[in-house]
């Protein structure tokens, strides 16, 4: 489209450059109203003559004005000009607007996208194979019969037009309309029109009775057999298609296909002005849309999409809060709807996306990696898919996961997704925890380092152990990568060539936690569970250990403040409220219309809202694996680790490991050998001192672990001067001991609180 300003832009540039500010002003442009205001608001009294007697008597009755100058007055008395009568600069050239704009697809993305390019063609495929082998069925057993029997009504159809033909019938209606009406000479030249054609046409139809007849005898009597039964078939065929009636086709279809109205600009700006946001609704009912179409509505998937901008101070936020009421005002099921933000444009950018089928009755996803081989875990595991159609990937590596939602909502398959992503990946160690005990984890027992399914106090104690030992393997891994040298890890986190060394004993672990609210919450293992897990996902994302959760009961009992704030992947379900919401979401998440409360019980099992995966949360429909699914992916990663030799734990039959010694706590322990005499210490004598008491966890720690391990309590080293024991004064990493006492008093309130 032509920019308005294309035309004037040159002339513009030019008057700019030939007017000259500074020189005289033939004239100014002066706001009249502006500038009688500033001369009723001045509170400067009008000089007394009687003092101050002016050279000028016209002067005497008029006031002074203040001396000093009003906002809309320059310091000459002059009004100062706010906008420039002559525009200096046009707006953005061509060239630039060109550069800016944004350039369409030449392909679509389904043709870019092998996988979606071969899926396209399975589908394909697969609906070309349904329609000849649904009609391959019904031929010997519901046409052929068909046939057969409407062949007699159809031969005797065939007489019977053939009959009406030779006689010119189609005219006789028109000759007694003449007749009727008296039109005479229009009669006689039909009547001379209809003698010629009977002519003609008894004649043909004669010759045509003869050939038929002949044909019929050399068939009969003179013919092949296999000729007769051809013969027979064309006109069993024939005759049985003419013979048909109009409402009872011989064949039905081997596909029905949903009739959707197409969605066009006026329907969605009447559902838009119907959803109760003031700024559509006004504009309306002036005759004005309210939203303005940056682009045309188009297909995208099994749907229509509308790019919109709305009006200034309305957000996709405001539309998504009112989505029931944009369903209502689009005439589609809720399913169907789905106003979406854009997250490469401004804030006032609505996607509308509107399907041609509720997003819960798409059926059972297929999962993408059901029959591959392997898979690497460094990559994106295939999720699922969003409303329109397009594959979810969930990163695993550097994050940590959060799954929440009602019981029967499909958490746990969200769970058995992840995990059979992680066990096709054979360098993988995996922890399964499934403290439900209803078994849904067991078929990847086989390939498992630990594994636990129950909710008795042995599988809760089996899985608090578990966090204990990861939080000592955080510590060991954080030790053992500040040692690689700079080429190898430059970044200071784990990476595909460091996981590949088995000797570095540096691979990725996955630990999940299904049921984790039963962990939390327990009496006895709860407390020091929250704290070892919220110290792994503080401290272990960068070194390849992967914590998921997932619950039922998505609250501050069962579900620490400390965990729910630093997970960088969160899923959720149907959940019953906006606490329960926020708890996986995030704080604001409600209140920014991000709300799994939407979603209906039971009918949209399995969708949910998938938060840090991308730019911004999007509803996926996640894939689903049954038992015969799962233990087939079991088997083929069985193999693969038997391969290549990564088996280990309870998959070979070794006893499960249980965490060594007590339980400790990192605070408790530095502030028990930093006395309260010593304001500053450096880290180096802190892990020292650790070490001196217990040697079987802090062993082997310098000072860059002590700064690694109390980071993520809040507590941040600095530059501490002090003697070192050869008597040198010099400055060190420490801490500052109040920092250590703060840091224990806000733990233990928010213990308190929670």
């Amino acid at each position: 489209m032509k920019h308005p300003d294309d035309d004037n832009e040159l002339f513009n540039r030019l008057e700019a450059e030939l007017t000259d500010p500074a020189g005289p002003a033939g004239g100014e442009v002066v706001d009249f109203g502006k500038a009688r205001t500033a001369r009723g608001e001045s509170t400067d009294p009008a000089p007394d003559p009687s003092t101050a007697p002016s050279p000028d008597p016209s002067a005497d009755s008029r006031p002074s004005k203040s001396a000093d100058p009003e906002p809309t007055e320059s310091a000459d008395g002059r009004p100062t000009l706010v906008d420039s009568t002559v525009p200096t600069v046009s707006g953005p050239g061509v060239i630039d607007r060109i550069k800016n704009s944004k350039r369409l697809d030449v392909f679509p993305a389904w043709l870019k996208s092998g996988h979606e390019f071969k899926e396209a063609l399975g589908w394909l495929a697969g609906h070309a194979w349904h329609t000849v082998a649904f009609h391959a069925v019904r031929v010997p057993f519901v046409y052929l019969p068909k046939l057969a029997w409407r062949a007699p009504r159809g031969a005797l159809n065939t007489l019977g037009k053939v009959g009406r033909w030779s006689v010119d019938a189609e005219g006789e209606a028109l000759r007694q309309y003449t007749a009727t009406n008296e039109q005479v000479d229009e009669y006689l030249k039909l009547s001379r029109q209809r003698d010629r054609r009977v002519r003609l046409r008894m004649i043909l139809t004669v010759l045509g009775a003869v050939f038929a007849l002949g044909l019929a005898l050399f068939l009969v009597y003179g013919a092949e057999p296999m000729t007769q039964v051809i013969a027979a078939a064309v006109a069993v065929l024939g005759f049985g298609l003419a013979g048909a009636p109009a409402d009872a086709p011989l064949a039905t279809r081997a596909v029905v296909k949903t009739e959707v109205q197409k969605l066009t600009s006026d329907i969605v700006v009447k559902a838009m002005a119907s959803i109760g946001i003031g700024q559509i609704t006004s504009a309306v009912a002036k005759g004005q849309d309210g939203i303005k179409f940056v682009a045309p509505i188009t297909r995208e998937g099994p749907g229509w999409r509308a790019d919109i901008d709305l009006p200034l101070g309305v957000t996709p936020a405001d539309v998504a809060d009112r989505r029931a009421r944009l369903a209502s005002g689009l005439r589609r099921p809720l399913g169907c709807v789905w106003p979406d933000a854009d997250p490469n444009e401004h804030e006032g950018r609505l996607i509308l996306w509107v399907g041609d089928r509720d997003l819960s009755k798409t059926g059972i996803v297929k999962w993408q990696l059901a029959g591959a081989r392997r898979h690497d875990v460094f990559k994106r595991v295939p999720f699922g898919i969003d409303p329109r159609g397009r594959a979810q990937a969930v990163p695993l590596i550097q994050h940590n996961v959060l799954i929440g939602s009602q019981p029967g909502q499909g958490k746990t398959a969200s769970v058995r997704v992840l995990a059979c992503g992680a066990a096709l990946d054979p360098s993988v160690e995996l922890w399964l925890h499934e403290n439900k005990g209803t078994g849904d984890l067991d078929e990847l027992e086989c390939v498992s380092h630990r594994f636990v399914s129950g909710i008795h106090d042995e599988a809760i104690e089996y899985a608090a152990d578990s966090l204990k030992l990861l939080r000592a393997e955080v510590m060991r891994r954080a030790a053992a990568i500040k040692k690689l040298p700079r080429d190898l890890c430059p970044d200071k986190r784990i990476t595909r060539a460091i996981a590949d060394k088995r000797s570095l004993k540096l691979w990725p672990l996955l630990a999940v936690f299904d049921e984790c609210q039963n962990l939390f919450a327990h009496s006895k293992y709860g407390k020091q569970a929250g704290e070892d897990a919220e110290f792994i996902i503080k401290l272990g994302r960068a070194l390849g250990v992967i914590l998921v959760l997932a619950t039922q009961r998505p609250d501050k009992d069962s579900l620490p403040t400390g965990i729910s704030g630093n997970v960088s992947i969160r899923f959720c379900l149907r959940v019953a409220g906006q606490v329960e919401n926020d708890m996986i979401l995030g704080t604001s998440a409600y209140k920014n219309g991000v709300r799994a409360t939407s979603f209906r019980p039971e009918i949209d099992a399995g969708n949910g809202y998938l938060g840090g995966a991308g730019a911004l949360p999007v509803v996926v429909r996640t894939a689903y694996l049954d038992d015969n699914a799962t233990h087939a992916i079991a088997q083929r990663a069985l193999a693969l680790r038997k391969a290549e030799g990564t088996l280990s734990g309870v998959a070979i039959g070794e006893e499960a490991e249980s965490a060594a010694g007590p339980s400790y706590d990192l605070l408790a322990d530095v502030a028990a050998v930093v006395p309260a005499s010593e304001k500053r210490v450096w880290n180096e004598r802190i892990a020292a001192r650790l070490a001196e008491l217990r040697p079987e966890i802090y062993g082997g720690w310098k000072g860059e672990n002590v700064t690694s391990a109390l980071k993520p309590h809040g507590i941040k080293t600095t530059g501490i001067a002090g003697t070192t024991d050869d008597g040198e004064r010099t400055t060190r990493r420490g801490i500052v001991r109040d920092d250590l006492t703060t840091a224990i008093a806000e733990r233990d309130g928010n213990r308190g609180a929670a």
